[in-house]
């Protein structure tokens, strides 16, 4: 049985307000339902995103602006951060955690050190920007998932993600023609490059 996360709600005191926010950033409108009894639900989708948001009337009695730490995944953290900041959002600049978890904390905190990740590590580099509620949302890239992420299929998050994928798996092929087959050339390579790279992405057990 798959249990799938698609909505997270986001508490907000003016309805209207946080749709056009929302709705200037790009994002899918789906639904705004309007009921006599006063309740009201809008949802909206990330570009990409299989999972939506809702806000409204009478959807939840969470005080408005207390959804923090909201993850949206980018694969090039400069290029998002320019496109939200081109859309008019006040956002952060690009920062990575000098200590673990410091990527929650306010603009200017102790942990959090401008610019992306001196190692270009994957998950490492942040920006945030909050809603006109003051609902905050953390963008984080990830250019590489760690090994078992991906749960029974392998999917990339960008063509450089695609082209590391298969960099490693050429690698991995070039020492299985030594070993395996005494250095012969082997017809079937993009056989044995997809079973890498699958299993690589699913964290299942590497061909040898």
């Amino acid at each position: 049985m798959n249990y799938e996360l698609q909505v997270v709600f986001v508490p907000v005191s003016d309805v209207d307000r946080a749709k056009r926010f929302y709705g200037d950033l790009g994002w899918r409108p789906d639904a705004d339902f309007a009921f006599d009894n006063g309740f009201r639900v809008v949802q909206f989708t990330p570009p990409g995103s299989d999972c939506s948001v809702q806000f409204g009337d009478r959807i939840t009695a969470a005080r408005p602006g207390s959804a923090q730490g909201l993850y949206l995944i980018v694969s090039d953290i400069d290029a998002a951060r320019s496109e939200l900041a081109a859309q008019g959002v006040e956002i952060s600049e690009v920062f990575h955690a000098e200590s673990p978890g410091a990527q929650f904390r306010p603009d200017g905190a102790a942990g959090r050190v401008d610019g992306p990740d001196l190692e270009d590590g994957s998950y490492r580099s942040f920006a945030t920007f909050t809603d006109p509620d003051g609902n905050g949302w953390l963008l984080q890239e990830i250019t590489t998932r760690l090994a078992g992420r991906i749960a029974g299929e392998a999917t990339y998050s960008s063509a450089g993600d695609l082209a590391q994928a298969l960099r490693r798996a050429a690698a991995a092929h070039g020492e299985h023609e030594q070993r395996a087959l005494g250095g012969v050339y082997d017809e079937n390579w993009p056989d044995w490059y997809a079973r890498y790279m699958v299993a690589e992405a699913t964290g299942a057990e590497l061909p040898e």
